[in-house]
């Protein structure tokens, strides 16, 4: 599908921000140098960063006025997206990360996708990529159905009514109908938007026409991290709402639980207890050999990427799903001082 209409609406896009020198001027440049016929504005909501970052987003500002700068000193992502939406000036909103980076086109035929299916919300693909083997890794990982899961913004499929998105281009109408983000929720928080919309008769669509570059954490502790919170939180979110909740969420605490069950056995001096363990470490390394497009030593990374993402996922989710996520945050991107 390829945009034509030559009068697509303005839009405003939205970014909060923390900590990302390494990727804040890559994730700018390929919003504003997007092909689009309309008016496009950057609303960076700056967090307490401890590096580089409020300097590089002063000096995108000065060099370009279609960035606007503003202050999210509390540094969550909902608060910081539902800062930006109220001072949009326009009717369209797009919601990015700043290690994230759109490839050309994905306003211009993100909006026309909008407008033609009359949905509320359009996402597309997290196209995960890496530059050290790690990364390349856990962006292998991203993309398998044995790594993070099914969804289709993570493994492609057909256009189509989606349970969620990835990002995505909302009607501003639909956010102010539903509130805009719940400032309660701090990870889970796209899935928990898209779930809102449709309750009150909004269309969610997936169009795998629409990607995203998304550069994944690099190092073992920031990726652990960042599953743990995340598992935390979709465990709580799923408690909520668990009729809505995927089968596929279930699959990480379940491993948890049948590993650490048969650990105990063994205690007992029990064999058989081994074979859980055993076949799930064999699994793991049937894939790191068969896994496509690797090099040696993303296969070797794999072999640790894998359980982590699995296990902390898991744990989190168990950890969410029994006592509720509670105020956990993401510290995957936070300097030492910040975690303190």
């Amino acid at each position: 599908m390829a945009a034509e209409n030559n009068t697509l609406p303005a839009v405003s896009v939205i970014m909060p921000v923390l900590n990302e020198e390494g990727h804040l001027a890559a994730a700018a440049a390929s919003i504003l140098a997007q092909d689009y016929p309309g008016t496009i504005e950057l609303i960076l909501a700056l967090g307490p960063s401890k590096d580089e970052t409020d300097r590089i987003a002063a000096e995108l500002a000065e060099a370009d006025s279609r960035v606007v700068l503003m202050p999210n000193p509390k540094g969550l992502t909902t608060v910081g997206m539902n800062a930006a939406i109220k001072i949009a000036k326009h009717d369209y909103i797009i919601r990015v990360d700043a290690h994230s980076e759109p490839a050309q086109g994905y306003i211009k035929n993100g909006i026309a996708e909008l407008l033609k299916v009359g949905a509320d919300l359009v996402g597309g693909i997290m196209d995960a990529k890496g530059r050290s083997a790690f990364q390349r890794a856990v962006a292998w990982a991203y993309t398998s159905k044995f790594g993070i899961g099914g969804a289709r913004y993570h493994v492609g499929g057909e256009a189509g009514e989606a349970e969620s998105a990835y990002l995505g281009i909302f009607k501003k109408s639909a956010l102010e109908r539903v509130g805009g983000y719940d400032e309660a929720i701090i990870r889970g928080e796209d899935w928990d938007l898209a779930q809102r919309i449709k309750k009150t008769g909004g269309l969610v669509w997936f169009s795998p026409e629409l990607k995203v570059t998304y550069w994944p954490r690099g190092r073992w502790g920031r990726l652990a991290k960042q599953f743990y919170s995340t598992g935390v939180w979709r465990g709580d979110l799923t408690r909520r709402d668990l009729k809505r909740a995927s089968k596929r969420y279930f699959a990480p605490p379940v491993l948890v639980l049948i590993l650490v069950l048969s650990w105990i056995d063994l205690l007992d001096a029990n064999p058989v207890a081994i074979v859980p363990t055993a076949a799930y470490l064999l699994g793991v390394a049937f894939l790191a050999i068969t896994a496509k497009g690797l090099q040696l030593k993303d296969r070797v990374a794999l072999l640790i990427v894998l359980p982590t993402m699995h296990l902390s996922w898991g744990w989190g989710f168990i950890r969410g799903y029994l006592v509720g996520a509670g105020m956990t945050i993401d510290r995957s991107r936070m300097n030492k001082e910040q975690v303190k």
